[in-house]
This record gives C-alpha cells, sequence and structure tokens, in this order.
C-alpha cells in the first residue's frame, strides 16, 4: 500500500484545490516556514477520522474552513481526499486504487466518502485498522514527533516502535475487546437489576392474577345467583300478575252488574218522573176545576 496522492480544497491556509502527486521516492515535504507543511500533516490525520480538534491545532470545526484573506473570499467548504494503491491489498477492499474522502460545511454538516461513495466514519477506521495507518501512528511524521522521538516524550519511540512491528494494532484490539468486555459486564449487570425487578413484578402478577381469578369466579357465582333471582321474581310476577288479573276481570264484573243496576234504577227513576209530571198535570186541572167550582159558590 502506497500513498499516491493528497488533494485539498478549502482546508485551513489551502483556500484553491491543491494536488500533491507522492510519487515513487517522495518520503516527505519540507519548506519554509508558514507555508503549510504542518496543516498538510492535519488533513491526512483529519481525513482518516482525527475527532480532537486540539490534534489538529485548531479551536472547533468551523476553524478548519479556510475563513478568507484581504485578497481572498472565505471557503464554504472544507475537503481533503486521499488516494492510496492498494494493488498488494493491504486494504480489505477489491479495488487497486482506494480514494478517501472528508468533507466539513461551515453549515454544519459533514460526511465520509470511500471511492466517491458515501460512508461511515467507522467504515475508515476499519478499511486501515490492519495497516498501520491512523491518526496517531507514525506513518505521517511532522516536525514536532521528531522532537518527541529524540527526546523520548511520553515513550514516542516504544509506540513508534511497537507500531512499525505492527504491535499496536493488538494493544488497539485489546483495548476495544476490554471495552466490549466492560460494556457487557454492565450490560450483564443491569440485565441482573432487570431481573430482580422482573421477578418483584412477576409475584406481583402473580398475586393479581390470582385477585382476577377470584374475582372471576365470584362474578361467574354472582352472574348464576342473579339469573336464578331473576328467574324466581319473573315467577313470582307471572303469579301476581294472574292474581291481579283475575282480579280485574272479578271487579270489572262487578262494575258491569253495578252499571246494569244503576241503568235500571235510572230507567225506573225516569218512569217515575213521567208518573209525577202526568200527576202534576192532573192536579193542575183539578186545581182549576176547584177554582171554577168556587167561583160559581161565590
Amino acid at each position: 500500500m502506497r500513498l499516491k496522492s493528497l488533494e485539498i480544497k478549502g482546508f485551513k491556509s489551502f483556500a484553491d484545490k491543491t494536488s500533491i502527486l507522492f510519487n515513487e521516492g517522495i518520503t516527505g515535504i519540507i519548506g519554509p516556514n508558514g507555508c503549510g507543511k504542518s496543516n498538510i500533516v492535519d488533513s491526512i490525520r483529519w481525513v482518516i477520522g482525527e475527532q480532537k480538534i486540539s490534534h489538529l491545532r485548531s479551536e472547533n470545526l468551523e476553524s478548519l474552513v479556510f475563513n478568507g484573506s484581504k485578497s481572498r473570499s472565505a471557503s464554504g467548504l472544507a475537503e481533503v481526499s486521499l488516494t492510496f494503491e492498494n494493488t498488494r491489498n493491504l486494504l480489505p477492499t477489491e479495488f487497486s486504487t482506494v480514494t478517501v474522502t472528508r468533507k466539513f460545511y461551515k453549515s454544519g454538516e459533514s460526511e465520509y466518502r470511500l471511492n466517491d461513495v458515501s460512508c461511515r466514519l467507522k467504515d475508515i477506521q476499519n478499511l486501515f485498522m490492519d495497516t498501520g495507518v491512523s491518526t496517531d501512528s507514525y506513518a505521517i511524521i511532522e516536525l514536532g514527533m521528531v522532537d518527541d522521538i529524540i527526546r523520548d516524550k511520553e515513550n514516542s519511540r516504544r509506540r513508534m516502535l511497537e507500531q512499525a512491528a505492527g504491535i499496536s494494532i493488538y494493544k488497539t484490539r485489546k483495548k476495544e475487546a476490554r471495552q466490549k468486555l466492560d460494556a457487557t459486564e454492565q450490560d450483564l449487570a443491569r440485565i441482573e437489576d432487570l431481573l430482580f425487578e422482573i421477578n418483584n413484578q412477576l409475584k406481583s402478577l402473580e398475586n393479581q392474577a390470582k385477585k382476577a381469578e377470584k374475582y372471576f369466579e365470584i362474578k361467574k357465582e354472582y352472574r348464576e345467583v342473579s339469573i336464578e333471582l331473576a328467574k324466581a321474581s319473573l315467577e313470582g310476577f307471572n303469579s301476581t300478575y294472574k292474581d291481579l288479573n283475575h282480579q280485574s276481570e272479578v271487579e270489572t264484573d262487578k262494575r258491569i252488574e253495578l252499571e246494569a243496576a244503576i241503568a235500571q234504577q235510572e230507567a225506573a227513576l225516569e218512569q217515575d218522573k213521567l208518573a209525577f209530571v202526568e200527576q202534576e198535570k192532573q192536579l193542575q186541572s183539578l186545581q182549576h176545576v176547584f177554582n171554577e167550582l168556587l167561583q160559581q159558590l161565590t
């Protein structure tokens, strides 16, 4: 695996698109102070997934984008692409040429691309996992790192030798495995807590189930008793209804007999009234005759 080219656009001091070709025999970049050598190293670390802004000598992601100058307007995008030759298939992909790209927009959006296909940071990290290329590896050395190696600052020589020997990758895997084990232990502890809570809830649910079962039994008995009571009440209502209906018929017959008797008496009374009227007429006639006889006598 060999680095073939680096393209930078809008990253820090590189306002225009800048391409650097790493042909055979090129192992480093030199130049006067302030020409952007350290920014090139920062761009390489950034595109392969560096997340700590302090390691890129910046305050925030927005400061990685070219901020403009007296003669140039500010850029809205920082973009860096690394192209590797993969003829020996050290990178776990079928492509003989692999290009990794990282973009950051001042709006806050960012993306990774692998051979111009959108991907995740995890995909980039997995791609370089066994190659010795990482954000803190000695595959890319800046001037300050040379001083650290000479002075053996923070065991930098040992780290460089471990990376050269391929030990660091196993340390990284060991660290990841340890983190996974710790996370698994925490999950197991959490599962035990959950099991304890679930057991308590199960006991409570069992009690509730027993109460519910008892409730349904009582409800069933209540329903059966209610039906029997309703039947008994209905039979009592039927008997009472028959008695009341018979009594009503008897009373109706009595009423009809009374009405017939009253009608007969009223008819007799009318006859008496007619006879009384006839008698009254006769009396008036007799009174008239009597009055005439009195007049004749006088």
